[in-house]
């Protein structure tokens, strides 16, 4: 069998999953011919890890990019780089008769949206954007139980997020930090919160108003803690004994290994300070959204939260149904938040209109983001891969919407709160293939609990 030829691009803590599983479980049907990265040392690093055999993997930086494509061909590039140059990749790969295979974001503006739309057309060739939160199980069984019409028809939704402070803190240090880099965590972090309600709704955001603000992550607060003379990032930190925000890169040897030891090629500090003047990204975001089917949503997002995770309720015309999830932090697993139980932690709860309310029983995964990264990888990888009625698989389309609500937020944040129109930012989108039902192997005249498909 001809073994698919992969190219990574961005050799950081993400692409991680990416190359171990191209060089160990999906070996025998993908070969990883070439690596790029700005940073040479952290190429070298990473080569050093990988299994036997991949030590002297081809290096290409991003001036030598197109060189890597003629000389290596890929016949599919996986970006896994800064946010802001996604784009940049995608195209010249597409353009080179390569696929691409992008972590989210897609993008991180309408412009760099249409570019990559405009190229697609152009090309013919196929973009797939890694939303692994539609393979975890949980979010699955709320898809399986919206299409199977359990609450009717969805009339709202009431969606709210947050990040601990461990992880939300995080991207107050690193390049995230700055808008032109990420977009935000509107765009960000939310376009896997966007894509799950495009997904689970089967449509469109059409009109957002948001507002946001930074009032946590500030010099403000850094005072409040007794925090006074802190320094541009923890390493030369004169306050790390007082700072419960104090991260140590030669803490860990991946850490060291990955980002520490490599400064000295690109001057990327991985600790900066989470006070720091020059952040110009929201802690605090409230949302409110309308799609195409008429549904309107209410989202809210915060940055700072004691526990990590979500809740989000579906209002339906024959009831409502409530989803929970708590996340270990920096694993994306289903958690709990200390002294709660399993079923206060995560639960699936219906509220059938004159009927009593019950628990659908949850199912489970083990790895990362609560089991949903194996899952998406043996869609990606896979020489077969599953047949899939969820269709949780996602091509450029569903990547522009998953953005497009994030940048309309970003406007409207900009513009004081006015609404802005999905429609007018990246022109006409053709909508995702997103599945509305299917076909139950079980059905209960009854209350269905628990649902079995």
């Amino acid at each position: 069998m001809t073994r698919k030829r992969y190219a990574v691009v961005g050799i950081g803590g993400r692409s991680q999953m990416y190359l171990k599983a191209l060089t160990d479980k999906y070996e025998s049907s993908c070969e990883l011919v070439a690596i790029c990265d700005r940073n040479p040392g952290r190429m070298s690093h990473l080569c050093s890890e990988l299994a036997e055999g991949y030590q002297r993997l081809p290096q290409y930086d991003d001036a030598t990019f197109d060189r890597m494509l003629k000389a290596e061909k890929p016949d599919a590039v996986i970006v896994t780089t800064m946010d802001r140059f996604h784009d940049h990749y995608i195209v010249k790969a597409l353009d080179a008769g390569c696929d691409a295979i992008t972590e989210k974001p897609m993008t991180i503006d309408a412009k760099r949206c249409r570019r990559i739309l405009d190229a697609v057309e152009r090309t013919g060739r196929k973009v797939q954007v890694t939303f692994n939160y539609r393979y975890a199980p949980p979010r699955s069984q709320v898809k399986r139980l919206l299409m199977d019409g359990v609450i009717g028809q969805i009339l709202s939704v009431d969606f709210h997020w947050m990040l601990d402070t461990s992880h939300g803190a995080d991207y107050f240090r690193r390049w995230h930090r700055s808008k032109q880099n990420s977009g935000g965590l509107m765009v960000h972090k939310a376009t896997h919160h966007f894509d799950l309600v495009n997904w689970w709704l089967g449509t469109v955001p059409v009109e957002v108003y948001a507002q946001g603000k930074r009032e946590f992550y500030t010099p403000d607060t850094a005072r409040h803690y007794g925090l006074e003379g802190h320094g541009e990032r923890c390493r030369d930190c004169s306050v790390t004994d007082r700072c419960k925000f104090f991260l140590d890169l030669a803490s860990t040897s991946k850490w060291q290994g990955l980002y520490l030891d490599q400064e000295k090629y690109d001057g990327y500090f991985r600790d900066r300070c989470v006070w720091g003047e020059d952040i110009d990204i929201e802690d605090t975001m409230a949302v409110n959204v309308r799609y195409k089917s008429g549904v309107l949503m209410s989202y809210s997002l915060n940055a700072f939260a004691p526990w990590e995770g979500y809740v989000i309720a579906f209002n339906g015309s024959k009831g409502r149904l409530e989803h929970k999830t708590v996340e270990s932090t920096y694993v994306s697993g289903d958690g709990r938040v200390p002294g709660e139980t399993d079923t206060d932690a995560s639960y699936i709860r219906v509220f059938p209109h004159f009927e009593t309310p019950y628990d659908v029983t949850l199912d489970t995964g083990k790895g990362g983001h609560g089991g949903g990264d194996h899952r998406l990888l043996d869609d990606l990888l896979s020489p077969k891969p599953p047949v899939d009625p969820l269709k949780r698989s996602a091509d450029h389309r569903a990547g522009a919407y998953s953005i497009l609500t994030g940048v309309a937020a970003n406007r409207s944040m900009a513009t004081g709160g006015e609404t802005v129109t999905v429609a007018e930012l990246a022109g006409p989108i053709p909508e995702p293939d997103y599945p509305t039902m299917i076909e139950k192997t079980r059905r209960d005249c009854g209350r269905p609990n628990p649902h079995v498909w």
